[in-house]
């Protein structure tokens, strides 16, 4: 049976009108203020599809980032308060200190204009949003660097062009990290070629200016590290306890993604059977509503039929982006659901500390793999009300003394366990005992 494209089920019924998906937060909470107001004519509030709907309207978090970038907004202004009061002290000594004063005050307008559209319009800066704001930075560069250029010292003269560079530590963590680190590239360049059409290379003059470069150019790459691996952190962590949420799943159970495919297809159902129910639809069903009615009976009997063949260790395994690329699993007997919570979370846990924090070697190429059964083997007893589950790793490419205690403890709530090591490849088979009727 060929499993029907997802679409089949979004067109809705005929004649009625399928509306892209939100694009911005602010179209999103007017398109659901308009649905609340259409509730009298719609679905009851108190259904599943509407609340369903309601949950996919409201905007979503940041994960946390608003703070890097609130901390590195406040950097920021420190380095220009420093800057400004670094200009003003040795404004004497400049020769046209005009093109520096203009460079300062475009800077603080663009600030003032960039801190008022992020409490506007919330935590998100656009293509063309950044794209202005790089030209902005670009022309206050020019400014401070035409200001500077008679001179000819510009690791004791330039001022604005340094705070340019500290202007991207928040930008950091609103827009993509290649697109900022061009921005950075871009310039450290400017400063190095200036450095040199402007100032005598000199062993008096290149300590100044090689420490210029690295202020220039050191804190906003720092930066872009610490918010890359920070995301990296909440992700896995977010990925981590999504598949935790497995552990008290039944032994067999359909998956996050397939449980928001059921709530469209209950969507879908509830506006058929409004539509018959209220008369705009009448008995007996036009050819294209009686085809959308067969479709939502093949996905329905679609999932029926995968909720009884696949365990939760398939969902926990195939719904992680950090698991489902680096583990495997084999289990033809569907074993994984006779496993109590502990001995899940214990499963859960070695998968984890084997994984670590590393990719595949070759795309394809599990880092793990786990098998399960067969039962029955030597030094496997079966009994009518228990059996003894042999669950075997096999890890490629970690060596064993990686896994610390935590990966020990967690094989222990398993069972008890053998390891050899051999060819680089670290190889545990685990003794499990479970009943042979689960109650989950």
């Amino acid at each position: 049976m060929t499993r029907l494209p997802e679409d089949t089920i979004s067109r809705g019924l005929p004649g009625e009108t399928v509306q892209p998906a939100p694009r911005t937060r602010r179209e999103a909470r007017e398109r659901y203020r308009g649905s609340e107001r259409r509730q009298a004519r719609g679905l009851p509030s108190t259904s599943t599809g509407a609340r369903s709907l309601r949950q996919a309207a409201k905007p979503g978090a940041s994960l946390g980032a608003g703070y890097l970038g609130l901390g590195a907004a406040v950097l920021t202004a420190i380095e220009a308060v420093a800057g400004i009061v670094f200009f003003l002290v040795r404004l004497p000594d400049y020769s046209d200190p005009w093109l520096p004063a203009a460079a300062w005050a475009l800077y603080l307008v663009a600030a003032i204009g960039v801190g008022l559209s992020l409490m506007t319009y919330g935590e998100r800066l656009t293509g063309t949003a950044f794209a202005l704001i790089c030209a902005v930075l670009a022309c206050v560069v020019t400014l401070d660097f035409v200001g500077i250029f008679p001179d000819h010292d510009i690791a004791h003269t330039a001022s604005a062009s340094v705070a340019a560079g500290f202007a991207l530590l928040p930008v950091a963590t609103l827009r993509p990290a290649r697109e900022v680190a061009a921005a950075i590239s871009v310039l450290g360049l400017g400063f190095a070629v200036m450095a040199l059409v402007s100032t005598p290379i000199t062993p008096a003059t290149l300590p100044g200016i090689v420490s210029l470069l690295a202020l220039v150019v050191v804190p906003p790459s720092i930066a872009l590290f610490v918010v890359h691996r920070f995301r990296q952190l909440v992700q896995r962590e977010l990925d981590r306890v999504l598949v935790q949420s497995n552990v008290q799943a039944p032994q067999f159970a359909v998956g996050m993604l397939a449980s928001d495919e059921l709530a469209r297809l209950d969507l879908a159902a509830e506006k058929l059977l409004d539509a018959v129910a209220n008369g705009s639809d009448p008995l007996p069903l036009s050819d294209a509503s009686a085809s959308v009615a067969a479709s939502l009976a093949t996905e329905l009997r679609l999932h029926l039929i995968e909720g009884r063949r696949e365990t939760w260790l398939y969902h926990a395994i195939t719904e992680s982006d950090h698991l489902g690329r680096s583990v495997s699993v084999a289990d033809p007997q569907s074993l994984a659901g006779h496993l109590s919570p502990a001995q899940r979370d214990g499963l859960l846990q070695a998968l984890w500390q084997m994984v670590g924090d590393g990719r595949p070697a070759q795309p394809g190429v599990p880092v793990v793999s786990v098998t399960l059964g067969p039962i029955g083997s030597d030094g496997h007893p079966v009994s009518d009300e228990r059996m003894d589950v042999p669950i075997v790793f096999e890890s490629r490419g970690v060596p064993r003394r990686r896994l610390g205690p935590t990966a020990w403890s967690a094989l222990q709530r398993i069972g008890p366990y053998t390891e050899t090591f051999r060819d680089g490849v670290l190889r545990v088979v685990s003794h499990c005992v479970v009943d042979r009727h689960p109650s989950m």
